[in-house]
């Protein structure tokens, strides 16, 4: 027979009431009850109920994560799905469930948490993404509802964030390239507006003004999407100009796919070709697709563990936490 509240508080010689405060950890209750209560509870192995606990000290126990349109192609842009599996990972081990929705666009996205901060369906929200102007980010600092953001947030104070050296990570990739001798290397990014984006395009300028290397601005290109369509895209308008170039510098793995799509098609070779997220679908490219491994797991364990930290109460100096990146080299790297 399941054990019920009641029983733990015939066992403990209060009343119901009394277990419910020393479960929502209240002040109002003597040490010695509390004790009284916890030693019944471990002697009839007592499970609190999670939704009972949770109306009892105004917490839902849950987390809503707000998931971009790309996110909705999981096969192909693989770190959406790490990235959840760490937020989950550290959730369940302080008993937190999540909840996810996809945004279409940025005026559904606010909508919908707006929505979920005024039902007080979940105790805290975890953004995927940081651009500049970020109203959803605004939205949230001025409801002062607790949220955590994967990516770097324009402006940082007061704000609990997780993710790359997205800056570094760049540098040190567009260095190796040029080490190899390469001297003409195409950038290609998606969405100009996050903040990823441009970190991973000041790392590669960067890398090109310590090497002694000029770029040309037409070396440059930049969708408004993240997808292999766009990096076909890019390639393809690039390739018309017959302009020389001997490596192809990608912000997403799923962009370098396009890229040495188009590549293959219009026979290029020994081309180096790069990209960012080590998709499994890498692997299975002709030839393979050297990629840095971000590690989004890491990400969405750290950014699960600072929010919901911070909503138990848990001192924890950090606001932020950077995970270091890994180069997966391959037979693209020519």
């Amino acid at each position: 027979m399941k054990v019920t509240i009641k029983d733990v508080a015939k066992e403990a010689k209060v009343a119901t009431s009394t277990v419910s405060r020393v479960l929502s950890n209240s002040e109002k209750i003597s040490k010695d009850t509390k004790e009284r209560v916890y030693e019944a509870i471990k002697k009839l192995n007592y499970k609190p109920n999670a939704i009972a606990r949770s109306l009892a000290n105004n917490k839902r126990h849950m987390l809503g994560v707000v998931l971009p349109s790309e996110a909705q192609d999981m096969i192909s842009n693989h770190f959406f799905i790490e990235a959840m599996k760490g937020m989950s990972l550290y959730a369940q081990s302080m008993n937190y469930f999540i909840t996810y929705a996809f945004s279409k666009e940025e005026k559904d996205e606010i909508l919908y948490i707006e929505e979920l901060c005024n039902s007080s369906l979940v105790d805290g929200i975890c953004l995927l993404r940081a651009k500049e102007k970020d109203k959803t980010i605004e939205f949230l600092k001025e409801k002062k509802f607790p949220f955590v953001v994967i990516g770097r947030p324009e402006e940082t104070e007061n704000i609990l964030w997780v993710d790359n050296d997205n800056f570094k990570s760049s540098f040190e990739l567009n260095d190796k390239i040029i080490k190899r001798g390469k001297k003409k290397i195409v950038f290609i990014g998606g969405r100009p507006h996050w903040n990823v984006t441009k970190d991973r395009l000041n790392g590669y300028k960067m890398a090109h003004e310590v090497n002694g290397i000029n770029f040309s601005k037409e070396n440059i290109l930049i969708g408004e999407d993240c997808c292999e369509e766009t990096g076909y895209k890019l390639i393809s308008n690039y390739l018309k100009k017959k302009n020389k170039f001997d490596a192809v510098f990608t912000t997403d793995d799923v962009l370098a796919i396009g890229v040495m799509k188009k590549l293959k098609e219009e026979k290029v070779e020994e081309v180096t070709v790069t990209g960012f997220n080590d998709i499994p679908l890498a692997t299975y490219q002709t030839p393979t697709l050297s990629s840095v491994n971000i590690k989004a797991q890491e990400l969405g364990y750290w950014a699960a563990k600072l929010l919901i930290d911070s909503l138990e109460g848990i001192n924890n100096p950090n606001k932020h936490f950077i995970v270091d990146c890994e180069f997966i080299k391959r037979d693209s790297f020519y």
